[in-house]
């Protein structure tokens, strides 16, 4: 398969896993928040440009809640910064959880597959085979009480 077929269906499947009719909270980037309790600090690599938004959610790692429409727990949404960045989740309680990546590179709303990227915790490899959504179990990290950080390599066309 394909390099851009199988950044296609990532992205695709981030924007429709990130869309603005969820049910979950979403929160500024706190990184103050990431100092104790339950929390991830998500370090994100190979962002492509500084422009248009990162949004970056936090999702139980089950089978009926990761990546499904409306299940996310936060999302934090910020001005994205080409290269790296760092984004603080705080997470509900103790427990497994995935996070899921967007880069909206102009901004727009909107999934432009040949400018948009993504990434998922555990930098899972994408493939037509899993139709872009790789399972629970390859995103899936622990979190204990106690702040958890994490790095997400970002992917493009």
């Amino acid at each position: 398969m394909s390099k851009f077929l199988s950044t296609s269906l990532c992205v695709a499947l981030l924007a429709a896993s990130v869309a603005a009719n969820a049910e979950g909270q979403v929160i500024s980037n706190d990184l103050a928040k990431c100092r104790s309790g339950p929390s991830t600090l998500v370090q994100i690599s190979g962002v492509k440009a500084g422009t248009g938004k990162i949004r970056v959610q936090s999702y139980r790692a089950n089978a009926s809640e990761w990546l499904a429409k409306g299940r996310w727990l936060t999302r934090v949404e910020v001005p994205a910064r080409a290269g790296a960045m760092t984004v603080c989740v705080p997470l509900p309680e103790a427990g497994s959880y995935g996070i899921a990546v967007r880069h909206d590179v102009n901004g727009n709303g909107k999934t432009d597959l040949r400018s948009d990227g993504g990434g998922m915790s555990n930098n899972p490899s994408i493939n037509i085979f899993n139709l872009g959504k790789p399972s629970y179990t390859k995103t899936a990290f622990t979190v204990g009480n106690a702040p958890r950080t994490i790095t997400i390599t970002m992917k493009y066309m």
